[in-house]
């Protein structure tokens, strides 16, 4: 049985040199109760080809155990950073944010279909959901025990107003415990004094990077998000394709969303911007996730140096004219250069 108890047992009965362990939700306390005693553990990334199942005729735990015990022998295991509990429960606070986000954004297109079926379509404008706008929305709700068949919408509006309202609770709720958890985090603080970058980000960039020294390269860090371009090599082709998309795919999300915002809050980024795009509207797309991956290696590159922001240096403008060789001399002798040794020009001006 997969419990505390029962693992704490069987790790205590005989002697156990590694556990290793596929990614999971009982990956978190199974690492705590390892390194708690003492036992090194190693938790495998299950997004790797080794756990491609499309031609495998007969699975099961005895030899998914087998695969992991052999991987781990020769080294080949992808492994998982997992985190101290503190932090797991950080993120998942975070994530589950946005999924309430989520919620009521499906609320919010049940609200509008319901009014599209009766005609009265309200404006796709962000005014639409303040306080005075849904007052006129409660106004057409009535309990559902009290609609008759001809308007029983408005007992269905009523609902999906009181779930609206619930959430909204429930995110200014999350919202307040966030923002005082990264109020007293500093790193959080150094990475929101980046022009353009809010709480949102600076926690999910500091809650899924953890520790920045187990990066070695700003590489490393992209291609941890999934910010990379895939690569296909064979032979004489070699093609670069479109980003992996590995990694968490809200913190993607929020640094794609941050390069759009950074072109009226933030000049150095919106300089970056304008010289990946070239002022090309094709090329505006892949300028904001490019942009998005500088501004993680960015945050990356302070956390790992703890510096607050600063608009990195330009770099010294190559002079063109100064790189061009020398220009070669006519025939004829009236244009050797004066370093030219005599008998040299006068050997090449006879020749001419």
């Amino acid at each position: 049985p997969t419990r505390p108890g029962d693992f704490h047992t069987l790790l205590s009965d005989r002697a156990v040199d590694r556990v290793v362990i596929e990614i999971c939700d009982a990956a978190g306390w199974v690492v705590d109760l390892c390194r708690t005693l003492g036992v090194e553990v190693q938790v495998a990334n299950t997004n790797q080809q080794a756990w491609r199942w499309k031609n495998v005729k007969h699975k099961c735990d005895r030899g998914d155990a087998l695969k992991l015990a052999r991987l781990s022998a020769m080294n080949q295991l992808s492994l998982v950073h997992v985190p101290a509990k503190p932090v797991r429960e950080w993120r998942s606070l975070i994530l589950y944010r946005h999924r309430l986000i989520d919620r009521r954004t499906s609320i919010r297109n049940a609200i509008h279909a319901i009014l599209v079926a009766q005609g009265m379509a309200m404006p796709s404008r962000r005014s639409m959901w303040s306080d005075d706008a849904l007052s006129k929305l409660r106004d057409l709700a009535r309990p559902l025990e009290e609609c008759p068949m001809e308007e029983l919408w408005r007992g269905h509006l009523q609902m999906e107003l009181e779930q609206l309202d619930e959430l909204c609770r429930r995110i200014i709720a999350h919202d307040d415990k966030l923002d005082a958890i990264g109020a007293a985090d500093a790193r959080v603080r150094r990475l929101r004094t980046i022009p353009g970058v809010g709480p949102r980000l600076s926690e999910l960039v500091v809650a899924m990077i953890d520790d920045p020294h187990r990066f070695k390269s700003v590489r490393q860090v992209s291609a941890y998000v999934g910010l990379v371009p895939r690569r296909y090599q064979s032979g004489a082709m070699d093609r670069s394709g479109r980003i992996s998309k590995a990694g968490c795919g809200l913190l993607r999300k929020l640094l794609t969303e941050i390069a759009w915002g950074m072109l009226r809050h933030n000049a150095h980024g919106a300089a970056v911007f304008n010289r990946i795009s070239k002022g090309q509207k094709t090329r505006r797309k892949q300028a904001a996730v490019a942009l998005g991956r500088r501004v993680l290696c960015w945050c990356w590159a302070m956390l790992r140096d703890g510096t607050d922001w600063h608009v990195p240096t330009p770099r010294p403008q190559r002079d063109d004219a100064a790189m061009l060789p020398a220009p070669r001399p006519r025939r004829g002798g009236d244009a050797m250069p004066a370093t030219m040794p005599q008998t040299i020009a006068s050997a090449l001006t006879a020749s001419g």
